[in-house]
């Protein structure tokens, strides 16, 4: 939850606009007109692929060189939740988050120094008209967002700023959140929603080799059942996705890693239907997907 303190209220929100777009145009003014840019949704899996070579990571590296280089990158993450608002970060320079214990000390050590974009950050806070929009300098980059930023854009050169899920929301507002902000795709901005179609960490198979089936059928039947939604472009059973298959009891469990799709579903309307980029299970039950819509 995203204290009082820790947040630039929505009411001082035209201020600090104010405040940032001066300096935002002028930048603008400087530069060529930027590219529409892709929206992506990615299944990042463990912390651990920061650090590994899998056919996952590997994919993640050949897709980043294929992928052109965004005026800023925004990222909505499974792991950064929050209640009754929706959080934007604000940071000029993000603090990489490790959030999570008992990994090795070299994944604790790593560090993703992407600078943020104040000014950009500002405008996705204003763009968010479904409910309230805060900004906030308490958050950073959590491991939803640099395990996977650090294969796509290793140099770290590109801003990044993150945008929080309202838990205390049903998935049509998440959906329309991520339409409101697909305007910033014409400001060069490359949306990122970064999650897994399916995660039950309670259902996981120890010691499973990564592949291209599930251990468990559950978990092959709903991948294959929202994979065939995302080829036919039906946002709205993606939507529903409590009634996409009885097996959504035990692949989405909880919703936190689903919504992201939601969000990149939104960004990416009227777009067609999302181009599969890569497909496959970690720990047997986790399923990687990761999806890509074109300007």
């Amino acid at each position: 939850m995203l204290s009082r303190r820790s947040l630039v209220m929505s009411g001082s929100l035209s201020a600090v606009m104010a405040a940032l777009l001066p300096m935002g145009e002028a930048l603008a003014r400087s530069q060529q007109q930027p590219k529409k840019m892709p929206v992506l949704f990615i299944g990042h899996g463990s912390p651990m692929n920061a650090i590994s070579a899998n056919p996952f990571t590997e994919h993640l590296q050949r897709w980043g060189s294929s992928l052109p280089k965004p005026t800023a990158i925004l990222v909505v993450s499974a792991h950064w939740l929050t209640r009754g608002s929706t959080g934007v970060t604000l940071n000029d320079k993000p603090a990489t988050i490790h959030d999570f214990s008992g990994f090795p000390a070299d994944l604790h050590a790593m560090q993703y120094p992407a600078a943020g974009h104040p000014v950009l950050a500002a405008k996705a806070a204003a763009l968010v008209r479904s409910g309230q929009a805060q900004l906030t300098d308490q958050w950073g980059l959590d491991h939803g967002t640099w395990t996977v930023l650090h294969h796509l854009y290793p140099k770290a050169d590109v801003p990044v700023f993150q945008v929080s899920i309202d838990y205390n929301q049903p998935a049509p507002y998440h959906y329309a959140v991520g339409k409101e902000l697909a305007a910033l795709r014409e400001q060069g901005v490359l949306i990122i929603g970064s999650g897994n179609i399916v995660h039950n960490l309670r259902a996981t198979v120890r010691g499973a080799p990564d592949g291209l089936m599930a251990a468990r059928d559950w978990a092959q039947q709903f991948d294959e059942v929202a994979k065939q939604a995302l080829l036919a472009g039906n946002d709205a059973a993606l939507l529903q996705y409590q009634q996409l298959h009885a097996s959504v009891k035990m692949a989405v469990p909880t919703p936190d890693h689903y919504w992201p799709l939601l969000y990149a579903l939104g960004a990416a309307h009227g777009s067609g239907p999302a181009r599969q980029v890569f497909e496959g299970f970690q720990s047997g039950t986790i399923s990687m997907r990761c999806l890509q819509w074109d300007a």
